[in-house]
């Protein structure tokens, strides 16, 4: 059945605002271009989304053509603001934004590992009001912006260890995490309760992050392998990304692999795939081949001694020691590969970033040796930075869900 008017209008206001997402300012005539919309329609919903509050006239074309230049019409970024939160087991990192992306305020503060759960609490969530007080988020809006929410923080992505609940969208209890990490999440909601706060595991949103702004831009179907101060992984099937029935899709980490001592338990990864290539066993291989360097702030250790590596090509005690790491790292692709067949791996993390194209030209070597299955090796270009990046991408997402719906359906 053909759509109604109202639907129809719906579905176009919604295109015109991705393009404008996506594209940047544009014309009334570039939007007809590139939506096939005919031109009056195209005027009717710029005149609608105006009147909204979500696009305002941002310039002026400098076309070559005869009459006035075409007004060019821009999301209106401060209609609302967004929180990205970075949430690791030594601190957090806190982004605010605008709506389309603009950083407004950033912060980041180290939690002591012996902090108790109400303090790191606390001094996660005043992090948070802190930037948002700068990026000028919380307290008295204008008048005229009283009535809409007009530049509040409309939305908080958070990116955290641990298994997210597929029925419920919550942080699961997972040993070996602090309790401070899922109750983080309820304090928000508490201290911001204007705001919506969305939490996703801190792999899959690297992975998001790749596929959106980073390695994997030209890929439906892809494994993130992250390297860090722990290991895990992400998948991203025809497009979507995949959790799995309790959540746990990517928990490489308690993979049974050759070369450790023991096997993980349901507790405890250790003998799993992480005792090869957490940054505590890349330290102990580099420390083997005689390669040492300091990491700088709170990077895993691993990732400063793999970009040492890196600095010196051709040295005999640098390429064993990336020899060695390679050849752990392709028992992990090797298995996701066999599973999956996603086609492409992305090294991902600090530890991937560090090792390049280098150490990614070297696993997909002994990859392609191990395995009857085409699989790309590529190393990400976002690195550690890509959880607080897509953290800042679902919060986006979600508050676009709801500011760009028609208006009965808000």
């Amino acid at each position: 059945m053909p759509a109604s008017p109202s639907t129809a209008r719906a579905i176009n206001d919604r295109l015109a605002l991705r393009l404008l997402q996506q594209e940047g300012p544009l014309t009334a005539g570039r939007l007809k271009q590139l939506t096939g919309l005919s031109r009056p329609t195209v005027a009717d919903l710029v005149e609608r989304l105006t009147a909204s509050g979500l696009v305002t006239v941002v310039g002026e074309s400098g076309e070559q053509r005869r009459g006035p230049n075409a007004r060019v019409y821009g999301i209106v970024a401060d209609r609302a603001h967004l929180a990205a939160l970075d949430v690791r087991t030594e601190g957090v990192s806190v982004v605010v934004s605008d709506l389309v992306g603009r950083v407004l305020a950033e912060a980041s503060a180290p939690i002591g590992e012996g902090a108790g759960t109400g303090p790191a609490v606390e001094q996660a969530a005043a992090l948070v009001e802190r930037a948002a007080k700068e990026a000028g988020t919380l307290g008295a809006p204008p008048p005229r912006e009283r009535d809409g929410g007009w530049g509040r923080l409309h939305t908080v992505g958070i990116g955290a260890p641990g298994l997210i609940d597929p029925a419920s969208g919550e942080l699961r209890n997972s040993t070996g995490l602090p309790e401070w990490h899922r109750r983080l999440v309820a304090a928000l909601q508490e201290r911001l309760p204007e705001a919506r706060v969305l939490v996703e595991n801190e792999t899959n949103l690297a992975a998001i992050a790749e596929q959106r702004d980073g390695v994997a831009r030209d890929r439906d179907t892809f494994v993130l392998l992250w390297l860090g101060h722990g290991t895990g992984a992400a998948v991203v099937l025809d497009g979507a990304l995949r959790r799995g029935a309790s959540g746990g899709t990517g928990e490489i980490g308690f993979l049974p692999v050759p070369g450790t001592t023991t096997l993980p338990s349901a507790t405890d990864c250790g003998g799993g795939f992480h005792s090869l290539v957490g940054s505590a066993a890349i330290a102990e291989l580099a420390a083997r081949y005689g390669v040492s360097a300091r990491p700088e702030g709170h990077e895993p250790h691993a990732a400063a001694l793999v970009r040492e590596a890196m600095a010196t090509p051709g040295s005999a005690t640098a390429d064993g020691f990336l020899g060695a790491l390679a050849d752990r790292l392709a028992i992990g692709a090797a298995s996701v590969s066999a599973v999956l067949d996603p086609g492409c791996v992305v090294l991902g993390g600090e530890v991937g970033q560090a090792g390049g194209e280098e150490l990614a030209a070297r696993v997909g070597r002994r990859l392609a040796g191990m395995s009857p299955l085409p699989t790309e090796v590529r190393a990400s270009t976002l690195g550690g930075g890509a959880v607080l990046r897509g953290a800042l991408l679902i919060a986006r997402d979600g508050a676009q869900d709801e500011l760009f719906a028609p208006p009965s359906s808000r």
